[in-house]
């Protein structure tokens, strides 16, 4: 393949889009960030306008001719029915149920470009490990575990030929609702997880959702700090943390640390279970634009050592745990990675 020919990547969101796209030779083709609206609410005709309009704009923007797109990646949050067949989502319509995507995208740039486009799909958080893993491997093939702590807990594990691991119901790495180790975090209590398992998902103690509860339990042991008289509600008291923690606030460095300690030991699992060369570590606590390099160096650390004595010697001496490097950009990259993959797969 020639370096003309160009991978475009979809990142489809409830509200927003993005996309962007890679050479023949998985160089990225610009770290601009291309946005448009998703515009879920307008229905599936809309949504898929607004894709098709992404993928223009992102051409436009850099001077690409759609006779030089040899294949689009769509990256788009399960669960689904099967590939490429939507089920029901907690963030779009009830009517998207059921909704073949990847048949009418594909007839939609096919249409637009004038010949047939072909097109991958995949879940938003397993693209975004293979935009991560392609930046931090480079040329080793070797595999990578990609943790994102967010909303919720990001999972993926790209194997050492970029393609993810997807599992037979579409599934795969949904690792953030595994049950944590409670009885080597303190045996805190279970939190309760969005997904409604009782068993004390990992998510829940090291991601947003679990920090009310984890607020409530950390104030008993800091009676007299401020968050603790504030009749703020709880959400607003957890937005603070974040900055609170920048500025060397106890309370706030104490749960930081107890949410890198659980997602220690949760690595160490999946490192056991999976063997890779690298953990990548993303997520809003891992970002340069939102946290100083002091609070990284501890979070990083306090989850690399929270693993290490878990693991067998070998994975000791070879594993690796860095930050991510490509924020916003890494599913619509990783979907486009993924089609360039799919295509020397042929």
């Amino acid at each position: 393949m020639a370096n003309s020919n160009v991978f475009i990547g979809t990142d489809s969101g409830a509200t927003t889009s993005k996309t962007g796209g890679v050479w023949a030779d998985g160089t990225i083709i610009s770290h601009d960030l291309r946005q448009s609206s998703t515009n879920s609410a307008a229905g599936t005709d809309a949504v898929i306008s607004g894709w098709v309009e992404g993928v223009k704009g992102f051409l436009a923007d850099n001077d690409i001719k759609w006779d030089q797109i040899s294949g689009v990646g769509l990256a788009l949050p399960g669960p689904y029915q099967s590939y490429g067949v939507l089920d029901k989502s907690s963030n779009l319509p009830d009517s998207f149920t059921g909704w073949n995507f990847l048949q009418d995208y594909t007839k939609a740039l096919s249409s637009e470009a004038g010949r047939p486009i072909s097109v991958v799909a995949g879940n938003d958080g397993d693209l975004g490990g293979v935009g991560e893993a392609h930046a931090v491997r480079g040329s080793e093939e070797v595999g990578v575990i990609l943790l994102a702590p967010g909303s919720g807990l990001g999972c993926a594990y790209i194997n050492a030929d970029g393609m993810p691991l997807s599992g037979d119901n579409f599934a795969g790495m949904e690792g953030g609702h595994m049950p944590a180790p409670l009885h080597l975090l303190g045996n805190p209590p279970v939190y309760q997880c969005g997904c409604g398992r009782d068993w004390g998902c990992i998510e829940a103690y090291t991601t947003i959702s679990g920090l009310p509860q984890l607020l409530r339990d950390t104030l008993k042991r800091y009676p007299d700090h401020p968050l603790a008289s504030s009749d703020e509600p709880e959400k607003q008291k957890c937005f603070k943390l974040r900055d609170l923690a920048q500025e060397g606030d106890a309370l706030a460095l104490d749960m930081f640390d107890f949410q890198a300690k659980a997602l220690g030991f949760h690595a160490a699992r999946l490192i056991i279970a999976l063997d890779p060369r690298y953990v990548v570590i993303g997520g809003g606590l891992i970002d340069p634009e939102s946290t100083t390099a002091e609070f990284r160096e501890r979070y990083l650390n306090g989850i690399r050592d929270s693993a290490m004595p878990y693991l067998y010697p070998a994975q000791k001496q070879n594993i690796q745990f860095v930050p991510a490097t490509l924020g916003e950009l890494s599913q619509s990259i990783g979907a486009a990675l993924m089609a360039l993959n799919t295509a020397r797969a042929k």
